[in-house]
Order: structure tokens, then C-alpha cells, then sequence
């Protein structure tokens, strides 16, 4: 049981960092609006969908779970 304790404490704190960067207003001018990201308007309808954000995510959250891993 020990073994399955001290990832979940890891996890709970680098949760508990990004909740806190994300509510300080870190990462708002750029995070969804990456060059390659598709945003479309015309009228009254807007799609947008932040594909390069969604990649960029991705990558990270593999690179953070393959260290975790080891």
C-alpha cells in the first residue's frame, strides 16, 4: 500500500501547482491561441477548435507521465 501512497501525494501536488498557475493568470495571453490553432467566425457563428494546444498538452503530459513511470 505504501507503493500506490507516495505517487498519488506527487500527483495531488503537481495538480495542486498547475491549479495554482492557472488561477494566477499564468499561460492566459497564449495558452489557446497557438499559431495553428483554428478559429473561424462569420455572423453570428464562431467555431474554434485549438488543435496546436491540444498537441502541445499531449506531448507534455506524455513526457510528465513516462517520468513518472520509471
Amino acid at each position: 500500500m505504501n507503493d500506490l501512497g507516495k505517487p498519488l501525494i506527487v500527483i495531488g501536488l503537481v495538480l495542486v501547482a498547475v491549479g495554482v498557475l492557472l488561477w494566477s493568470g499564468v499561460g492566459r495571453g497564449w495558452l489557446g491561441r497557438l499559431p495553428g490553432d483554428i478559429h473561424y467566425s462569420r455572423g453570428n457563428f464562431t467555431f474554434y477548435f485549438p488543435i496546436v494546444t491540444c498537441v502541445l498538452l499531449s506531448i507534455l503530459l506524455t513526457i510528465i507521465l513516462r517520468i513518472f513511470r520509471r
